[in-house]
């Protein structure tokens, strides 16, 4: 069976750069590998600029997300930019906070 592919919507602006998932669950490995193949051109692109992760939509995700979320943190630190994650679930936060990725990533 194959995966559905992640959703995502990027919209570029002045010095950053805002991608909304736009699926409620993100727990299928191939899922997750697509999705890194689609952030890695996106996080080129910002630069040194902000890249704003949104999670309005997403409900679940899964620990290889979590992976998935720390390669693109090094790889936007490397470029010299910023990453920041916004209106995480609270149980997801919850997941954060357990693992201590609260201090690793801006939250908001």
């Amino acid at each position: 069976m194959t995966a559905e592919p992640t959703n995502i919507e990027v919209e570029y602006g002045h010095d950053m750069t805002f991608v909304t998932f736009l699926d409620e669950e993100i727990l299928d490995d191939a899922q997750i590998a697509e999705l890194g193949e689609r952030l890695r051109p996106v996080v080129q692109h910002n630069g040194n600029g902000e890249l704003v992760l949104n999670f309005g939509h997403v409900r679940f995700m899964s620990s290889a997300m979590l992976g998935l979320l720390v390669r693109v943190h090094k790889n936007v630190r490397e470029s010299a930019g910023r990453l920041k994650l916004c209106n995480l679930d609270a149980g997801i936060r919850r997941v954060f906070e357990i693992t201590q990725l609260n201090k690793v990533f801006d939250i908001s």
